[in-house]
């Protein structure tokens, strides 16, 4: 079986990827491809993963999990699609040391010993710091920055070295990434990528991110010019899409507003030049993917 595990990053999904792929669960499971909802897995996930330890586990338990997670035939299953953003830490927690998500490859492991013989593969959204920080800081009962960061430098902070600890900690597993900033033109690949359905079939909500930063009229605008070519391919929608958004993107749709004591204008932009490299710098790695526009 194929277990697809989403996990976050927190503040960049808000459970948007496992709604958009609810939303086609009913035709997914006739192709073997199961999206349990979250109440069936996420704390049995997160229970199981910290009894379990370094420890190896008995030899019923995927048995066991599988039966809890799915509601149907497991042998019928040949694709299962989790998401838990929580997973690696709470947000309050997720720089605790210093280091980003320090427990994430111990974690991720004992899912694996849970999981074995099984393909696990893992996806992330990322954030640019100058966004995440301050929207993780928020969603946790810090009351400063410095508080939250426990230590650590945002301009020292890179996603790539979570995602080289992964690689180290479980070399088979392969990792698909993408930016946050990047959704709106992403969205229907994503959703198709965690289904691992064609990348050019129809699927429900596939722009339903794009809807929110457009007008009304454009989006209806839109809609019509696909009615109109209904074999344009992804590829083309996105250089459409990207022309909407220069000219219909809504007031402060594209734009978020930062104010963090210490941060100007030249601060925030080294951070996301920073995020830029490593993004670039995770795509030349061996077993990781980043999906861009």
């Amino acid at each position: 079986m194929q277990v697809i595990l989403h996990i976050g990053a927190q503040c960049t999904d808000e459970d948007r990827l496992l709604k958009g792929l609810l939303r086609n669960a009913g035709e997914f499971l006739q192709e073997g491809i199961a999206v349990p909802g979250p109440s069936r897995y996420r704390m049995l996930l997160s229970e199981a993963i910290s009894s379990l330890g370094a420890a190896v586990p008995a030899p019923e338990a995927r048995e066991v999990l599988l039966d809890a997670i799915l509601s149907e035939d497991p042998d019928k299953v040949e694709r299962l699609v989790l998401s838990h953003e929580g997973l690696f830490s709470v947000p309050k927690l997720a720089l605790d040391g210093g280091m980003l998500y320090r427990r994430a490859e111990r974690r991720l492991q004992a899912l694996a010993r849970l999981f074995e013989g099984d393909e696990l593969q893992i996806f992330i959204g990322l954030r640019d710091f100058a966004t995440w920080l301050p929207a993780m800081l928020r969603a946790t009962p810090h009351q400063d920055l410095h508080s939250f960061l426990c230590g650590a430098d945002p301009m020292r902070l890179r996603w790539s070295d979570l995602v080289l600890r992964l690689r180290s900690a479980l070399p088979g597993v392969p990792i698909t990434l993408w930016c946050n900033e990047d959704t709106p033109l992403l969205w229907g690949q994503i959703l198709r990528e965690a289904a691992g359905i064609d990348p050019e079939r129809k699927i429900t909500g596939s722009f339903d991110i794009f809807s929110e930063i457009v007008s009304p009229e454009a989006m209806q605008r839109f809609r019509g010019f696909l009615r109109e070519n209904p074999t344009v391919s992804e590829a083309q929608k996105r250089r459409v899409m990207v022309a909407f958004m220069e000219k219909y993107a809504l007031p402060g749709a594209m734009e978020e507003e930062l104010d963090m004591p210490g941060w100007d204008a030249a601060y925030v932009d080294m951070l996301t030049g920073l995020y830029d490299e490593d993004v670039w710098q995770m795509a030349q790695l061996d077993g990781v993917r980043v999906l861009a526009p």
